[in-house]
């Protein structure tokens, strides 16, 4: 087992890839979360690294803690070990206390160690357990201590054997750097643009489609089998009970609206008028009249900024409300003038002015009569109070008796609602969104993860409220027949036959612009107009789909290429330019690359530095006691 877990990491590539992978098995968890996977388990020897003893316990502390890291991620929802085996967690819990146990006999062997004040002194100072003083944060420390289960010295340990694993993987791999060579080439790869002459192929380009036979349409459907199923309907009971369920608006009343709306509008509902403010300054009340009675002579407000050798800095306060000029006095002069006009010398806190306004932007307030019912509904929500407590401990409790949900809330005083069939992305039957539903998404990844008759935790909601749930009954996916699903089967018959069509057309043109035509005489014979598209990235492009981008960048740097569109349509494109940019050491994108690169080569070295540690101390695994653990079977 200790081979395959190695055996994709061997290269930073692999690293790279099992990254992603994990990345997967994270998004597959959601809604899943942790349940009593470990009872009754005693402590005894799961592996041995050298001299040093993996416990069953140690296995499943940590294996727990990736299970809670899971659930934390997602709303915190039952995994069961089934599905943590089949993504690998055991595996991948299991060579993490591996490579330490390996490390733990290196650092010993080197006779390396921290004394209890440089740990002090470190746990102190860790970013980790800072609060928002900046200074150490006890309750931090405590919350980190009871969320990895230990006790204060158990936790200090581990602290102190991560502590120097740290240092031990710094001195190894800590100075690697991203060799020039690799990142500029993943700099011009990234930084590459294009421009394209092209033409779209529309759908009506293809011609007519003849009218399909039963036998063609059948041979459709079956090479395509999967996409003509139902999904997978369950039949919920739910109830929502959160500060919005249960605020009342209407008894709010219109004073007490109109006050709050008073106090939040700006800006929440819109911004007062602001006015682009300029303004000359003077060392002299007497300067500054000088300079106006010039202004109302002829001269301009930029011909005195000039003659005073003044910048844009020197002159702008910038778009600004009344009350966020500082200067009263510039405040006031600036929102008496029209738009464009300069003021009389103001006696301005920082010496003599005249201001200019070169424009205004009017208020743009909601009136209350828009918002009202928002505003009501706040203030309701914030009456509720600890109503949506104790709603909760009267439900649980009497579930807590073995009741169900819907005699639960009866009792409390609420009526669930029954929801006769939804899939898994909220529809109906009839392909109709179920609306209504508080914060649906987690509920139902939460609801497709569960079963018929399992007493669910709640899903807490991000108004501190929470949605009860029970799965009634499922109605599995099924396969669809041909008969039911044959107008559909020909719609798609149709897609692709034109889509065929579209494709031969465009490699035909293709061969023409290979060939030496221009795209415009392509244009012209086709009768469709010609499309330039510049600054085409492979990440992104204004007017391009993904499949199209992707092919812009398959084809040579002066050659043509064709992709299909995502409204049935074919681009036919030849590269114009293509601009590959040297690397910018001063671009963020080169920054980011670099810290990637050297952080996955860094990795590579210390897994490789590990993997001789395990090798030269010998590593044992019981398979056995591992499927024991974690559920399977024992054999």
């Amino acid at each position: 087992m200790l081979e395959g877990m190695r055996s994709v990491q061997k290269t930073w590539v692999g690293r790279l890839f099992m990254a992603v992978i994990m990345g997967f098995i994270v998004v597959a968890f959601v809604g899943w979360g942790v349940g009593n996977v470990f009872t009754n388990y005693g402590v005894g020897q799961l592996a041995t690294v050298g001299k040093s003893v993996i416990s069953t316990e140690d296995f499943r502390t940590s294996y727990r803690a990736a299970l809670e890291n899971l659930q934390n991620r997602n709303g915190g929802r039952s995994l069961t070990n089934a599905q943590a085996r089949a993504a690998g967690v055991p595996e991948l819990v299991m060579g993490k206390l591996v490579s330490d146990a390996a490390l733990d006999g290196a650092i010993h062997q080197m006779g390396l160690g921290l004394g209890d004040d440089d740990i002090a002194k470190i746990i102190k100072t860790d970013p980790s357990f800072k609060g928002k003083d900046g200074g150490f944060d006890k309750a931090r420390f405590d919350a980190a201590m009871r969320n990895a289960g230990y006790s204060e010295r158990g936790f200090v340990q581990e602290q102190r054997r991560s502590y120097l694993r740290s240092q031990v993987g710094e001195a190894v791999a800590g100075a690697v750097t991203a060799p020039k060579a690799v990142l500029d080439a993943l700099y011009r790869y990234g930084a590459e643009t294009r421009t394209i002459a092209a033409v779209r192929l529309p759908a009506t380009g293809a011609g007519e489609i003849l009218a399909p036979t039963d036998e063609a349409l059948k041979a459709f459907y079956e090479l395509r089998k999967s996409a003509y199923r139902a999904p997978e309907y369950r039949k919920l009971v739910t109830l929502a009970v959160t500060p919005a369920t249960l605020a009342k608006p209407d008894e709010i009343s219109d004073a007490d609206a109109q006050k709050r709306y008073e106090e939040v509008k700006n800006p929440r509902f819109g911004g007062p008028e602001k006015r682009a403010v300029q303004r000359i300054p003077f060392a002299t009340m007497e300067e500054a009249e000088a300079a106006s009675a010039r202004i109302k002579a002829g001269a301009s407000f930029d011909d005195i900024v000039a003659e005073r050798k003044l910048t844009a800095l020197d002159i702008d306060l910038g778009t600004k409300s009344k009350v966020d000029l500082v200067d009263k006095a510039i405040a006031e002069a600036a929102f008496a003038l029209t738009q464009g006009g300069v003021s009389e010398p103001v006696k301005a806190v920082l010496g003599p002015a005249i201001v200019r306004v070169n424009a205004i932007t009017e208020e743009n307030y909601k009136p209350y009569s828009d918002v009202a019912r928002e505003v009501k509904l706040e203030l309701a929500m914030r009456k509720t109070g600890g109503a949506v407590q104790t709603a909760h401990d009267k439900i649980e409790e009497s579930r807590t008796q073995g009741k169900p949900l819907t005699e639960s809330a009866k009792a409390a005083g609420y009526e669930v609602r029954v929801i006769d069939a939804i899939d898994a992305q909220g529809r109906d039957k009839a392909s109709a969104e179920v609306t209504g539903l508080t914060d649906r998404d987690a509920m139902l990844r939460a609801a497709f993860a569960s079963d018929v008759g399992v007493d669910n935790d709640t899903v807490a909601t991000k108004d501190r409220g929470h949605v009860w749930y029970e799965v009634a009954a499922i109605e599995p996916s099924r396969q669809l027949s041909f008969e039911d699903m044959k107008a559909q089967v020909e719609a798609g018959w149709r897609a692709d036959e034109t889509s065929k069509k579209l494709a031969a057309k465009a490699v035909d043109l293709i061969k023409r612009l290979n060939a030496g035509e221009a795209m415009a005489a392509i244009a012209e014979s086709e009768k469709l107009p010609i499309l330039t598209i510049g600054a085409i990235k492979r990440n992104s492009a204004e007017g391009l789909g993904d499949t199209e981008r992707v092919a812009v960048f398959n084809a040579a740097a002066n050659g043509a290429g064709s992709a299909g569109g995502a409204d049935g349509s074919r681009l036919v494109f030849q590269v114009t330019a293509s601009e590959v940019p040297a690397l910018d050491p001063a671009n963020p994108l080169t920054k980011r690359m670099q810290d990637t690169l050297a952080g996955a080569l860094s990795q590579d070295l210390l897994s490789q530095y590990v993997q001789r540690l395990q090798k030269d101390a010998g590593v044992s695994i019981s398979d056995a006691t591992l499927k024991q653990l974690t559920g399977g079977d024992g054999g």
